[in-house]
Formats: structure tokens, C-alpha cells, sequence
């Protein structure tokens, strides 16, 4: 039999990472007899292990180089949730250079799997309620702002590793105008908002049903300085699962109103201007989230996201229809697509 070096030093790479946090969470919690078992991972090099034992269960978030570099950012977003009353978890212990935090366990009651339609109103008055507190309480001055070059970066995926690298098409210059047009219009939508706290992954896979006081919140370690409309589209027209556009609007308008009622929006943004606010800053995440999905598998292996790639799309095309300036997108955009299966893997 023969060995693969590189393979090898992975093994042994993996076995001596497993032998550290465990080492880690038994000094913590002072129990010897620690164990670990698999949580969830996300879209990053991150993994959660959830520890057993005798005093309960917790969790262990495992950040190895480069990751640890954002523990400082996910400490400091976790201290600034927790402190305007949100249900973020307590942190028990931490070692930033190792990348190792032990925080409360929020349990595996996802939203995603709980929303349907006698439950969503419910679940969404408790999310909503925490986007209220977020955009009204949390101190976000500080936070880097999520400015034009940020979001013409994340655009950018999109022709990238969606049209290129997942559909293998051929970009001509006249279309990149087009393209390059339509991204100018939704950066310059989003630099028009005012601009509050921003979690950036407010949605089903990221809210815990804990208790009646809120959701848990998890994977907030990239907020920044944004538009107050991104969050709410982010929950609303999830890239997870879909609701019918009456309902959608009907919570937006009513988050509008509550932002207005508490003084954190200008009364003259009518509801008009809220809902082309909502619309462009949900285009101009999901466009982006397009390239990321298929970002998921070409680089890291993770085969999963592309089958979301059609709500994904749908998404894009149903709203960008309802605007005339961006006709001339949407047909380049059905162009290249065609007739492609956008969930089936390009070799």
C-alpha cells in the first residue's frame, strides 16, 4: 500500500487539532472525562463540538490559522449583543491563539427546520424583535463600515465562480458593461441608507429557538457598519426557504414603521422608497450569494449549496424584473444560464 504525503500530513495535522481542543475543554471544565462530539460546521474552517460530560453540555467553537484571527472580532460582537439584552451565548472560556472558545450551548433547535407556515409568524415576531434591538441598542460606530469597495468585492464572486467557473460561459466586454452597470446601481442603493448595527448572516441557520425572550444567535463575528435594510432582507427572503411576497413585504413595511416609530428612521422614508431600499439590497446579496454558493464547492468541497442555487436565482430574477433599469441584466443573466441545471456540478 501506498501513502500520499500530502494526505499524511493532513492525518496527522487533524489528529494532533483533535487532541488539542480536547485537552482544551477538559481543562476548562475541569473534568478529565470530556468528550467531544461533532456540532455543526459552517461555511468557514470553523467546526463546533458540543462537550459531554458531567456537568451538562457546551460548546466548543474550533478556529484553527487563519480563523483565530477573527475570535477577537467574534468576542467583541458577542460582549456587545449580550449587553443590549440579546441571547448570545455566554462565553466560559477562550484561548484567542490556540483558537479555542467554550461558550453556553443554545441546544439544535435551528429555525430552519421548525419555520412552517402555523410556526413562521411566531418565529419571525421573536427574530424581528432582535433585529429591532440590534439596529436601536447595539453600539456599531466603531465596526468597519461595509463601504463601496466591500460590497464591489463581494459582487464580484458572482461572474467569478457562478457564470464562469459553475456555468463555464465566456463574458464579452459589452456584457460586462452591462453587468458592471448593475452592480453600480445596487452599491449606490446601499450607501444611500442609514446605517445601524449589521449581523450579515441574519437567517434560519443562524437563529436558535432557545426560549420565549429571543433567538440564539450564532456566526456573527463579520458585523460591520451597514445598510439597516440588509439584515431584514437577509431573514426575509432567506436563501434557505422561501415566502410568498405578500407576507415578505408586509413584515418589511412593518419593521419600517417600528424603526420609524422609535426615531432610528427618518419619517420621510416612505414605504416606497423602504421597499426599493429592501429589494436592491436583497439583489445585491443574492447576486453575490450566487457566486458564493458555487465559491463553496469549487474551492472548499462543499457540495450542498448549490442545491439552493435556484431559490438563489429566483430570487434575483423575480425581484431585478420588477425594475427597468435592470432588464438588460436580468435577460444577460437568463442567457447564460439557459438551460442549465444550476444544482448539477460542472467538470
Amino acid at each position: 500500500m501506498t501513502f500520499d504525503t500530502n494526505d499524511l500530513v493532513s492525518s496527522i495535522s487533524a489528529t494532533d487539532r483533535a487532541a488539542q481542543r480536547l485537552q482544551f475543554a477538559r481543562a476548562a471544565l475541569n473534568d478529565p472525562a470530556i468528550t467531544l462530539e461533532s456540532a455543526s460546521e459552517d461555511a468557514s474552517l470553523r467546526s463546533y463540538w458540543r462537550t459531554r460530560g458531567a456537568h451538562g453540555s457546551a460548546i466548543l467553537m474550533d478556529a484553527p490559522p487563519p480563523e483565530n484571527e477573527k475570535l477577537a472580532a467574534w468576542l467583541d460582537i458577542d460582549a456587545r449583543l449580550r449587553s443590549a439584552g440579546l441571547h448570545a451565548p455566554e462565553v466560559l472560556a477562550e484561548d484567542r491563539e490556540a483558537g479555542f472558545v467554550l461558550m453556553e450551548d443554545l441546544g439544535t433547535r435551528l429555525f430552519l427546520p421548525e419555520l412552517n407556515e402555523s410556526s413562521v409568524d411566531a418565529l419571525y415576531a421573536q427574530a424581528l424583535d432582535a433585529l429591532f434591538a440590534m439596529q436601536t441598542r447595539v453600539d456599531a460606530r466603531d465596526l468597519p463600515p461595509y463601504d463601496e469597495q466591500r460590497l464591489m468585492t463581494e459582487l464580484e464572486i458572482m461572474p467569478t465562480w457562478f457564470l464562469q467557473k459553475h456555468l463555464g460561459v465566456r463574458i464579452e466586454c459589452d456584457e460586462w458593461d452591462v453587468i458592471e452597470l448593475a452592480f453600480r446601481r445596487l452599491i449606490d442603493n446601499a450607501l444611500t441608507q442609514p446605517r445601524a448595527f449589521l449581523f450579515r448572516d441574519f437567517h434560519s441557520r443562524n437563529l436558535l429557538v432557545v426560549d420565549d425572550n429571543g433567538p440564539g444567535l450564532v456566526d456573527f463575528q463579520d458585523a460591520l457598519l451597514g445598510p439597516l435594510t440588509y439584515d431584514l432582507v437577509s431573514l426575509l427572503r432567506d436563501c434557505y426557504i422561501a415566502w410568498d411576497d405578500a407576507r415578505v413585504y408586509a413584515w418589511a413595511e412593518a419593521h419600517r414603521l417600528r424603526l420609524r416609530d422609535a426615531g432610528a428612521l427618518d419619517a420621510e422614508i416612505d414605504a416606497r422608497t423602504w421597499r426599493r431600499w429592501f429589494d436592491l439590497m436583497g439583489l445585491q446579496r443574492h447576486i453575490k450569494v450566487l457566486g458564493i454558493f458555487c465559491r463553496l464547492w469549487y474551492r472548499d468541497g462543499k457540495r450542498g449549496y448549490l442545491n439552493d442555487l435556484p431559490r438563489v436565482w429566483n430570487y434575483v430574477r423575480s425581484v431585478a424584473s420588477q425594475y427597468p433599469e435592470f432588464a438588460d441584466f436580468v435577460a444577460l443573466m437568463e442567457s447564460k444560464i439557459g438551460g442549465h441545471d444550476l444544482t448539477r456540478v460542472q467538470t
